[in-house]
């Protein structure tokens, strides 16, 4: 089987664009930050601050102990936004990205002349230089194997700034010295149940049939991960979006009820933004404030299948009705949609079909005059306390829109 697929991961991206734009910061250990608060965690560390065991979710206290000389910045996520894109056109001039997988990853796939060996390494350090020509402080490793999936762990295997090749005459024994939770999709939970059906290293791993697989995995996604092991390109069976919403950590001014409330409003709104934009309407609403000095408060609401952000905001209210009403300070909130339908699916109440053309025509319109002069030009009230509490995100396996989520 031939080499296939270059994966391309660059290495603690967040911090590395910090570096590339800060001169003073290069060199040293940083860690990236959602919002300047010593009560949250970092979403990134250098490779200084990894170190010294410094890694993403490790407090800012706990990271100070660890590194007294850490210096901590504010996350810019809409600047890693753009480097991103310029990162994507300098692989492009290289050689055709066929995927980008998240904000600091994408696969190439190699074709012809480029599965030969030496020629996937030639590529590999074409691009390698090309970055560095641009990027001095910006750092990708380099997987190729003959499928995503083992150039992906192949990625991994050397990290930073490394390069290395799974053949298929390399499989399985490659895979060997790795553990089963070294595998994309193999998380804690995922871990436990493969220890119980007795798959506790690679070796056993790759020794059990589909069968075995799909047992221990509950769904098809065992006959996946068997083909995904031995090079098979697998694509998803389904990629129909689940849910989509944001969170924020709160910064201190904006830790009481009322902070919360608006952070709130604000989210709702960006997410409304996003909904429409992907053609969907949502009938679950549900809504996490995780506190400092009580347990987090999930609440959850179905609702009529809708875009608009006035009726998702109607719903949004009722469930906050049920604020906890003891003294709490909320550090954290978050909204999300589920339950979604395509809008051309969604059949408007004949009763109800004026209100929604009037609701929808608003909607666009607001959209349309954000999107033309720029994010908060109308905005629903309820958001006015934390218009610029809010900035964009970057999730797993998502890159945010700029222009969508203003």
């Amino acid at each position: 089987m031939s080499l296939n697929a270059l994966y391309v991961d660059f290495n603690s991206y967040f911090a590395s664009v910090e570096q590339q734009l800060v001169p003073e910061l290069r060199g040293k250990p940083i860690g990236v930050l959602a919002v300047l608060a010593e009560t949250t965690c970092c979403i990134a560390a250098s490779y200084e601050a990894k170190a010294f065991g410094v890694r993403t979710g490790t407090s800012v206290r706990e990271a100070r102990k660890l590194c007294p000389t850490i210096r901590f910045v504010e996350a810019r996520p809409p600047l890693y936004v753009e480097y991103h894109h310029k990162l994507i056109e300098i692989v492009e001039s290289c050689t055709h990205v066929e995927k980008v997988l998240s904000i600091d990853e994408m696969v190439c796939k190699l074709t012809g002349s480029q599965q030969v060996k030496e020629n996937a390494l030639q590529l590999a350090a074409k691009i390698k230089r090309a970055i560095n020509k641009q990027f001095e402080y910006i750092h990708c490793s380099i997987g190729i194997a003959p499928n995503t999936f083992l150039a992906k762990l192949a990625s991994n295997m050397q990290k930073p700034n490394g390069c290395v090749v799974i053949e298929q005459q390399d499989i399985p024994e490659k895979l060997y010295s790795l553990k089963p939770r070294h595998l994309t999709g193999i998380g804690k939970r995922m871990e436990e149940r493969l220890n119980h059906f007795g798959l506790t290293t690679m070796q056993a791993l790759y020794a059990a049939n589909k069968q075995q697989l799909r047992a221990a995995w509950g769904s098809v996604e065992g006959d996946r991960m068997y083909d995904k092991l031995r090079g098979i390109e697998v694509t998803r069976l389904n990629n129909e979006r689940k849910s989509l919403g944001h969170s924020h950590v709160l910064p201190p001014e904006l830790r009481t009820q009322r902070g919360a409330l608006s952070v709130l409003h604000r989210l709702l709104q960006k997410a409304c933004v996003r909904l429409r934009s992907y053609d969907l309407h949502t009938s679950k609403i549900h809504v996490r404030v995780k506190f400092t000095n009580h347990p987090t408060w999930v609440i959850e609401a179905n609702c009529s299948p809708t875009d608009n952000t006035l009726s998702i905001t109607h719903t949004f209210e009722t469930l906050w009705e049920s604020y906890p009403t003891k003294k709490v300070v909320p550090q954290a909130v978050g909204i999300s949609f589920s339950g979604f339908i395509n809008k051309q699916e969604y059949i408007v109440d004949l009763f109800e079909t004026e209100v929604v053309e009037t609701n929808r025509k608003l909607s666009t319109a607001l959209d349309k005059l954000n999107s033309k002069y720029g994010k908060n030009t109308i905005y629903l009230g309820g958001a006015h306390n934390a218009l610029y509490a809010s900035q964009v995100k970057i999730a797993f396996n998502y890159v945010p829109d700029l222009i969508v989520e203003n």
